[in-house]
């Protein structure tokens, strides 16, 4: 019972401090869940992402489930769930009441501005760090460059930018290509 205290509170935390939405979260998520409490490392972090992104739903509620299903079975994700958007829907609330009063005040907007930048920054720094994960491994140097990664990576941006596919087409057609040339041997 204490493991799934300890599941709640952390994802209480983290849908406390979870503010840009669910990529901005990511940050958050790894640091209480890699770096704080090490119950996962960074790489079963970022795959569980990959798998966020193949799943339907919000991420910061998948990766809840996610994260309270492996580490507390049914019960851990029932916590980490709950956990995750219990403040969110609070804050929301009470925001929203305030905002529709106060709307009109400047210092209102600027805060808004001054939210959106901070988002953007969250979200630019999850991005980086798996993309030097993807590309780089464990150790970023030169001769650690996964070029097969750093390719897919570009055919599958330009992909999804210059085309009508679906992103989950093109990471499902991404994942199925390095499967199949990993059991060839080739990777």
């Amino acid at each position: 019972m204490t493991r799934i205290l300890e599941i709640f509170l952390a994802f209480i935390r983290i849908g406390a401090l979870a503010f840009g939405g669910a990529y901005a979260a990511m940050p958050l998520i790894e640091q209480e869940i890699v770096d704080r409490t090490g119950w996962m490392t960074f790489t079963e972090f970022s795959d569980l992402i990959a798998i966020d992104e193949l799943t339907p739903g919000p991420i910061i509620i998948n990766s809840a489930t996610f994260i309270g299903m492996k580490l507390g079975g049914i019960p851990g994700a029932i916590a980490a769930t709950i956990g995750s958007i219990l403040p969110a829907c609070l804050v929301s609330f009470i925001l929203f009441t305030l905002y529709k009063k106060y709307k009109t005040i400047p210092l209102i907007s600027e805060m808004m501005n001054c939210l959106k930048s901070m988002s953007v920054a969250m979200i630019l720094s999850t991005v980086l760090k798996i993309f030097l994960t993807a590309v780089f491994g464990n150790e970023i140097a030169l001769a650690n460059i996964n070029v097969f990664a750093l390719v897919m990576i570009v055919v599958a941006f330009f992909t999804i930018k210059k085309t009508d596919v679906n992103p989950v087409i093109v990471m499902l057609g991404c994942g199925a290509l390095s499967m199949v040339l990993s059991l060839a041997g080739i990777l």
